[in-house]
């Protein structure tokens, strides 16, 4: 018998130069990065790039950033890269980048990708934590936790916030020679993307933000909400369609069922160890399925196999199919976030910001994932040491440059509301909504043409959106084998 593993995080759920002065120019060599599964490989140009772990003491512990140089298949390319910023908060850029770097080919044809892992992630003096073996989140367990991830910090958390990283991109910047960058950020990657909007708007030439985290929003107490409103949404979508309707009745109450059953106890699954196929029994509880519920709610893909794994639960009694891809998520989370960059970020950004009534509190613990997340961000940022945040940094970002922001109809986290308020004070702008799909709209359909033309034209208005329009989800998997042809 084993415990499945979390992080105190997984539940949970990202003008002038650092040193005053321009830093040395970075010695870009050839390397390999690779993807988050270490499958995919992808042939780039790397370096190191020292920064002070303080931006206020140049004088002081020094950091090196591990960056990354995708070049262009243009024998003559554009000389203002684009720079893909990564989410979570906690993941590193080289790593993202290439699981989501056929999304990004029009792209190369003219422009190089530029990678920076930012502090805390990836090679960049990660900040790492003990994962917590155990599915009791009482706050105990989150303090303990807390107070162990600090003691293993490799840096001093105050100083790996999004204002201190877009420091360090511009010194970058700066380093290399360049006049203007293209940004693209994902998720947390949008944050940062948009207050480098703000710090340095003369060196952005066009920004595009895909599932939209603006940083005057406090992110946490929406999530529970906005992730049952994905969930709502699913099952409307299968209970109009024929074909999933039939194979899966009574999906609502079936749900309902599955969260009972784990409120009482955890239920115990077999299943075969992904590395040494060694059969095991597993502890499968409410918490982890509430989690794998959320995050296979993120891809199309993934939300196509819900209704399966969910009827598979509460018609057989088989828990195995879920909480195996409970398990799958979870590892990868594991595996590709910095938690203690993760808890800098939120415990700086967000966790202070909360005003949550009475009445929205009664909202979120009406939802599947309940009040569980924000009662561990208060308990954990409760012992957690805030860090440099630029004074204006929860003010909504002002700019006139040219952005394209997309979002997901059906986005677990960052819903299409947030890039509406985004849009707000950007006047130069062009949002787009795909209808039912979620978190990350980059690698869909058209949409690395549309980028592409975007990056060419740098005018939003002359995005033509409408091949979107009829990029429909993946059909709903009526058995393993697949969906219905």
């Amino acid at each position: 018998m084993f415990a499945h593993t979390i992080t105190v995080a997984t539940i949970v759920l990202l003008a002038v130069s650092a040193a005053g002065a321009q830093a040395a120019e970075p010695v870009f060599e050839d390397c390999h990065l690779k993807g988050s599964l270490d499958i995919r490989r992808l042939e780039a140009e790397c370096a190191r790039f020292t920064v002070p772990e303080n931006p206020d003491d140049p004088d002081g512990k020094t950091i090196e950033l591990f960056v990354a140089r995708v070049a262009s298949l243009a024998r003559d390319p554009e000389p203002d890269p684009l720079v893909f910023i990564t989410g979570g908060p906690g993941q590193a850029a080289t790593e993202s980048f290439v699981d989501m770097a056929a999304a990004f080919q029009h792209v190369l044809r003219k422009r190089p990708i530029l990678l920076v892992d930012q502090r805390g992630t990836g090679r960049s003096n990660a900040l790492e934590c003990p994962v917590l073996e155990t599915e009791d989140i009482e706050e105990l367990n989150v303090v303990t936790a807390t107070e162990s991830c600090l003691d293993s910090l490799s840096g001093d958390p105050r100083y790996y916030t999004t204002s201190v990283a877009v420091r360090d991109l511009d010194a970058l910047r700066d380093a290399i020679g360049i006049d203007q960058l293209n940004l693209y950020g994902i998720s947390y990657g949008t944050r940062v993307v948009l207050h480098y909007l703000r710090r340095y708007p003369e060196r952005v030439r066009t920004a595009i933000i895909d599932g939209v985290a603006p940083s005057h929003l406090a992110l946490g107490p929406g999530i529970a909400v906005d992730a049952q409103s994905a969930l709502d949404r699913l099952i409307e979508r299968c209970e109009a369609d024929t074909a999933c309707a039939t194979a899966f009745p009574r999906l609502p109450e079936g749900f309902d069922e599955i969260v009972t059953t784990l409120s009482t106890s955890p239920v115990e699954v077999t299943l075969p160890d992904p590395v040494t196929a060694e059969i095991k029994n597993v502890e499968f509880g409410l918490p982890a399925f509430s989690t794998a519920v959320r995050l296979l709610s993120y891809s199309p893909d993934t939300v196509a196999l819900l209704p399966l794994l969910l009827h598979r639960a509460y018609v057989q009694g088989d828990y195995g199919p879920i909480a195996a891809q409970a398990f799958m998520v979870n590892d990868r989370m594991i595996r590709s976030l910095s938690y203690g960059m993760h808890n800098a970020i939120v415990c700086t950004e967000d966790a202070p910001y909360y005003e949550i009534s009475n009445e929205e509190r009664e909202r979120i613990a009406d939802t599947y994932l309940g009040t569980q997340m924000i009662d561990l961000l208060e308990a954990m940022c409760a012992h957690w040491p805030a860090g440099l945040i630029d004074d204006d940094f929860k003010t909504p970002v002002v700019s006139d440059r040219p952005v394209l922001i997309l979002s997901g109809g059906a986005d677990p986290v960052t819903p299409a509301a947030n890039g509406v308020q985004a849009a707000k004070t950007l006047s130069n702008n062009m949002h787009i909504v795909v209808t039912d799909h979620g978190h990350g709209v980059a690698p869909l359909g058209c949409t690395p043409r549309l980028m592409a033309e975007f990056l060419d034209t740098g005018d939003p208005s002359a995005v033509d959106s409408s091949c979107l329009e009829i990029q429909a989800p993946t059909p709903f998997f009526l058995t393993f084998s697949g969906p219905t042809p």
